[in-house]
């Protein structure tokens, strides 16, 4: 795809936030390779960031997300790697408050005329189901309805791993956002082991207009 074209200018102008899962869940191993989930994270992670600074060109925001979450803004793909590789899945899966704070911080950015033309994309990756699923979906549905427009905010989840409740979750949030009450379908799932690498720039894009 030219990322200029069939909407890919919905990706300039915006800002991009990472919200990984680092939790204890991360430490066990894929059945194929054997290989730490943790490990596969952090490189999809740097990955995903290498794509996104092509157009955000002040920073990118990072969350960690376990028992707690941590936040860390205006990184480099350099600074995001020392982070990642500094850190240690520990805890439970907690995701909604990193995720409401996320999304707090957005629309205070909106109020006071900062945010970007294109408003901002989530992208959060995760192996589990959080433990406070339903607080989850019910936090994406009152953002969806805080949106002047369907484009405004998307979130990408990537699934890591084959957990099947994390799969049947997401889906959900994928496909039967709407009619669970919310204003705009915001939500894209993608299983990264199905994902082409190559073709991240989609990925985006399918955050914000799939």
């Amino acid at each position: 795809m030219d990322i200029l074209t069939e909407g890919g200018r919905l990706l300039l102008e915006r800002d991009y936030t990472l919200i990984i899962d680092k939790s204890e869940n991360m430490s066990t191993s894929t059945p194929e390779t054997q290989t730490n989930l943790w490990s596969v994270v952090k490189e999809t992670t740097i990955d995903i960031a290498q794509q996104c600074e092509q157009f955000d060109f002040d920073g990118l925001t990072l969350y960690l997300y376990g028992d707690n979450f941590e936040r860390f803004k205006c990184l480099s793909k350099a600074q995001m790697k020392e982070i990642l590789d500094k850190t240690a899945p520990s805890g439970i899966a907690k995701l909604s408050e990193a995720l409401q704070d996320a999304i707090s911080k957005y629309f205070e950015r909106r109020f006071l005329g900062l945010s970007k033309p294109n408003g901002e994309t989530l992208i959060v990756i995760t192996a589990s189901e959080p433990v406070d699923a339903e607080k989850v979906q019910q936090t994406i549905i009152e953002a969806s309805q805080q949106m002047t427009h369907d484009e405004e905010l998307g979130i990408s989840f990537i699934q890591v791993g084959t957990d099947a409740k994390a799969g049947k979750f997401l889906q959900k949030l994928d496909n039967d956002l709407q009619s669970m009450g919310a204003k705009f379908d915001i939500c894209d799932t993608v299983v990264l082991e199905k994902m082409d690498r190559s073709l991240l720039a989609e990925v985006l894009l399918n955050a914000i207009v799939d």
